[in-house]
């Protein structure tokens, strides 16, 4: 036995949870990319779906995007919140035993969706799609996640409460209440329920929900890996505590307001789209606040990006963050919406934002927590991370840039008129001349795609028994 291997059980802090929350992301990453490649293929060739409903891209997609966000995502959450609990209020979990509910009862959510989504079993609401068991699952693991997060801090041996604790407490509260009020529905069956809203309103508390998991699940609770993980890896103090602690206060209080941008030009009345399109302009500034905040925090270690491709993959990150939550704000604009939205513009905003931000800070923090939680040296291959890296990035600006270029050129298409007021365009042709963007988009996501299969590859190696790391040199 290696004497580094009494770390995998750390007298203090709880790892094992750590490691099996850190390796399902992993798994998770591919399988969610995998099925993102396949339904990119079928908007190129749609006889992929083989004539099954279960293969069609309105079954996949949801199933996509739920393995992506929150099981992908959520497993990424879930690993570096209780370690970072641990670590910075120095003090073991609250209980073990919750810890592993928590895992046990989020991994049956995901396999729950992965086998209902494709059988069309759906509320059919935006990142919401669920049906009323697995909500039911899905509210109880996030009580008790908070209730060994917020445990753990309420028995920290530290007087302070380090900022990205802040985030990740803001990112369980507020998904847990978002979840809960928006899937308030009446079951007629055990497959089938109806929500307890009905017509604008229901639109309104799903935007209302489907932005801020956004905006506290895509955000908030990367922000707070951010704080944590870009620091430590730069081995450099965060730029400024007090810009960090105004960031966490606007943000919280301004995002919550932003949801009815997406309902610009629909039934819900103009006072609350315009609310909703003065609060995303407002928030670009605390955003932009805590994309500065971290970029600040290389000041005088700038020269590590040479050769360390983990603090590579934080860095540009925070640059798809800060890129993303300026288009953001300029999308909610109603002129700029009148032209981007329904269009494959939206897509790639999602996307610079779920692979530029949120995977790739993801991807920087497992590579930087497998060597500790296993006991080892350093990843086995520091040349396979930079691969990786470079795959990352140009996978991610081929799907945004291709995307861009479809959504402009759909909606000058689908308002183009002629002069006795007949639309120029058919539908039809504005799908044929979006494919050349398909195509470079399922390069795009190959790419990436193949990005996840190296860092597989990459963790597998490393945390199997006595592997030999490569020499530093390597590492350029």
């Amino acid at each position: 036995m290696s004497e580094l291997n009494p770390a995998l059980d750390h007298p203090t802090y709880n790892y094992k949870i750590v490691r099996q929350f850190t390796i399902m992301t992993v798994v998770w990453g591919i399988v969610g990319m995998l099925v993102g490649v396949v339904i990119a293929a079928e908007l190129i060739w749609p006889w992929l779906n083989f004539n099954q409903s279960w293969l069609t891209f309105g079954r996949l997609r949801p199933l996509h995007t739920n393995a992506v966000v929150f099981a992908f995502g959520g497993c990424a959450l879930f690993a570096t919140s209780y370690y970072v609990v641990q670590r910075t209020c120095q003090v073991r979990l609250i209980s073990d035993k919750l810890a592993a509910i928590t895992f046990w009862g989020w991994q049956l959510v995901i396999v729950a969706a992965a086998i209902t989504l494709p059988l069309g079993i759906t509320s059919s609401k935006e990142y919401a799609e669920l049906e009323w068991p697995i909500d039911i699952l899905i509210a109880f693991v996030f009580v008790i996640y908070g209730i060994v997060f917020f445990g753990t801090i309420v028995k920290r041996k530290t007087s302070h409460i380090y900022v990205a604790n802040w985030f990740y407490g803001a990112f369980i509260v507020a998904v847990a209440v978002l979840h809960i009020v928006n899937s308030l529905a009446i079951p007629v069956s055990l497959t089938k329920s109806y929500s307890i809203y009905a017509g604008t309103v229901d639109a309104m508390v799903q935007w209302w929900y489907g932005h801020n998991a956004v905006g506290f699940f895509l955000t908030a609770g990367f922000l707070g890996m951010m704080y944590y993980f870009v620091p430590k890896q730069a081995d450099r103090p965060v730029y400024s505590y007090r810009l960090s602690i105004v960031h966490f206060w606007a943000l919280v209080a301004v995002y919550i307001w932003a949801g009815p941008h997406h309902l610009h030009y629909t039934a819900l009345p103009d006072w609350a789209q315009s609310l909703g399109m003065v609060m995303s302009i407002i928030l670009l500034a605390p955003s932009w606040g805590g994309m500065i905040n971290g970029m600040m925090t290389l000041s005088g270690a700038w020269d590590k990006l040479r050769t360390d491709p983990i603090l590579r993959f934080l860095v540009v990150s925070l640059s798809f963050y800060g890129m993303s939550t300026f288009e953001g704000p300029m999308m909610s604009i109603r002129t700029v919406n009148s032209l981007s939205h329904y269009t494959d513009w939206t897509i790639g905003h999602v996307h610079s934002g779920a692979l530029g931000w949120v995977a790739m800070i993801s991807m920087g923090a497992v590579y930087h927590l497998i060597p500790i939680l296993y006991g080892k040296s350093q990843m086995y291959s520091i040349g396979l991370i930079n691969i990786h890296f470079w795959m990352s990035t140009i996978g991610t600006v081929l799907y945004i840039t291709s995307m861009w270029v479809n959504g402009i050129l759909q909606g000058l298409m689908w308002r183009a008129y002629n002069q006795d007021g007949t639309l120029t365009y058919s539908f039809i042709e504005s799908v044929i001349a979006s494919y050349p963007g398909y195509m470079v988009r399922l390069a795009g996501g190959v790419i990436f795609f193949g990005g996840m299969l190296v860092m597989a590859y990459n963790v597998y190696m490393t945390v199997r028994k006595n592997f030999q790391a490569e020499p530093a040199s390597t590492a350029a």
